[in-house]
């Protein structure tokens, strides 16, 4: 488990679902430059920040090849883990293909699965949040495909031309990312996310769960001293998480 004390007043920062490249790279710049921004300034006072999924609307590692495009987020992360801020991304349902790309050239670490981390004394569940708990079940069924290893290896036999295109496009006809508004709270009693914290908290205690995926902005207490936080997306509600001190709050970034 990794520790994080955060020092002279600084805080931790937690951002998922930004979507790059969806619908096209063109209507996507504006919503990549807004994210460069707000990186630009959290880096004034971030003791850390994590990247919980989905940066990228698809994202696929040939041995030699990765996505055209996404060069001024990427060269922001980079400056900003160069300059000594720890970042720590997950990968989504729409990146979940990525290998070793941001571990070899941005020295960032990546995550498959969950992970838990000790801040400043409070015990932090994190992860992008997609095939946990009941219900989703079309997708573990999807997702166990595309994380078996023959079928990408198939894959990447493809022409990263054509490979990445197609990519692009199934991701593209899902409706949610290419911005129509279907995401919509379901109660707690059918948040699947919320249930998956609360079984977790059946066998440990944890302060915080942080996750992406559901494109909603959501602050739920599950007990007393137990939170569920989900950090939006930077489609419709441009929201991210902060750590500061000892409590987690979300907040909504303007220009």
């Amino acid at each position: 488990m990794i520790s994080i004390t955060t020092q002279n007043n600084k805080k931790v920062y937690f951002a998922s679902d930004q979507h790059l490249g969806a619908p096209t790279p063109e209507k996507s710049f504006p919503r990549e430059q807004k994210f460069v921004q707000w990186l630009n300034e959290v880096k004034k006072d971030a003791e850390a920040i994590f990247l919980l999924g989905d940066l990228f609307d698809f994202w696929f590692e040939y041995k030699t090849v990765v996505p055209k495009g996404f060069v001024r987020v990427l060269g922001k992360l980079a400056e900003i883990k160069d300059s000594g801020i720890p970042i720590y991304f997950f990968v989504g349902n729409h990146d979940l293909w990525m290998s070793d790309y941001f571990e070899k050239e941005l020295n960032i670490p990546v995550y498959h699965k969950p992970q838990e981390f000790l801040i400043n004394g409070k015990l932090f569940l994190i992860g992008h949040g997609d095939g946990l708990g009941p219900h989703d079940k079309g997708y573990k069924r999807m997702k166990k495909v595309f994380t078996f290893k023959p079928f990408q290896w198939m894959f990447r036999w493809l022409h990263p031309d054509l490979g990445i295109k197609l990519g692009q496009y199934m991701s593209v006809k899902n409706k949610l990312i290419s911005g129509d508004d279907d995401a919509k709270f379901l109660g707690e009693d059918n948040e699947w996310l919320v249930q998956y914290c609360k079984r977790k908290l059946e066998t440990k205690d944890y302060h915080y769960f942080v996750f992406g995926h559901r494109h909603l902005p959501l602050e739920i207490q599950l007990k007393e001293n137990s939170y569920y936080i989900n950090t939006g997306d930077w489609i419709k509600y441009y929201t991210y998480g902060v750590f500061e001190k000892d409590s987690l709050a979300l907040k909504e970034y303007h220009i």
